[in-house]
């Protein structure tokens, strides 16, 4: 007779995210127990809605101010440790985490699962002018795949160190064209999209109406200057922002608030 019944979590890994797992790679077939975990999780897995084949979720943590890192850049760590494990099994149930150039070049992260199991996925670096050096950590060999994303009229050889360089065009306000760019890693078989920071990549996908989700951690943190959150057009009215849903999640002493953008777009960007 064959075995019917799932196999077991290993000795210390939590059973529900076990199945969230097993979930993610039977493509949805597996099923998923009701839980809290499951309620956060189950969307990030949901079949891709979107023409361009890709599911987008952005994620930031912030102060209760609205700040990601200090003036200075200083961003380690906002979040507690409920949030850190939050962005790795985030990373774990995507096929690829997306940073722009400034998280790379202020952080160095190395953008991998090791707090908590599951695969570590793809890294795609933006950088429309490849102004990075070869010698951050995301570039070296010997971790997951990364793809260096530049402009189509961006000079250089078609690597960068171990990384594979994936050319996009530019959008016409500058940066990279988000809306294009989705195809392109869709057809690489990248598509559930973790993009992970810093908030000025976080803000070109929602200007661009290419958020599917959006996970913002609060931390109980009060900096009153530093980089804020998001940079979009300047709005003359309330009406010109955009109001959502949420769903509250608790991260120890952090609160998630889930989104569901759908790919709205803020009205001072449309």
């Amino acid at each position: 007779m064959a075995d019917t019944e799932p196999p077991l979590a290993p000795p210390g890994v939590d059973p529900i995210w076990s199945a969230l797992l097993r979930h993610r790679d039977q493509g949805g077939a597996a099923p998923l127990p009701a839980d809290p975990l499951t309620a956060l999780f189950a969307p990030v897995l949901a079949p891709p809605a979107a023409a361009d084949g890709c599911l987008v979720l952005g994620r930031l943590a912030q102060t209760l101010d609205g700040r990601i890192a200090t003036a200075s850049g200083s961003s380690q760590w906002i979040g507690g440790e409920g949030d850190l494990l939050h962005t790795h099994r985030l990373r774990a149930l995507c096929d690829a985490v997306v940073v722009g150039a400034g998280t790379v070049k202020h952080d160095d992260p190395r953008l991998t699962t090791r707090n908590c199991p599951g695969p570590s996925p793809t890294r795609v670096v933006l950088d429309t002018d490849r102004r990075l050096g070869p010698d951050y950590g995301v570039f070296t060999a010997g971790g997951p795949p990364t793809l260096l994303v530049c402009a189509e009229d961006a000079q250089g050889p078609d690597r960068h160190g171990a990384a594979t360089v994936l050319r996009a065009p530019r959008s016409a306000i500058g940066g990279l064209d988000i809306c294009a760019l989705l195809p392109l890693l869709a057809a690489r078989g990248l598509k559930r999209l973790f993009v992970e920071g810093g908030g000025l990549t976080v803000s070109r996908f929602l200007a661009a109406g290419c958020l599917d989700r959006l996970h913002v951690t609060v931390a109980p943190v009060l900096l009153g200057s530093g980089i804020p959150a998001f940079t979009l057009p300047e709005a003359a009215r309330i009406a010109d922002g955009l109001r959502f849903d949420w769903e509250l999640h608790r991260l120890g002493r952090d609160v998630l608030f889930d989104i569901a953008l759908h790919r709205a777009r803020p009205g001072v960007c449309q």
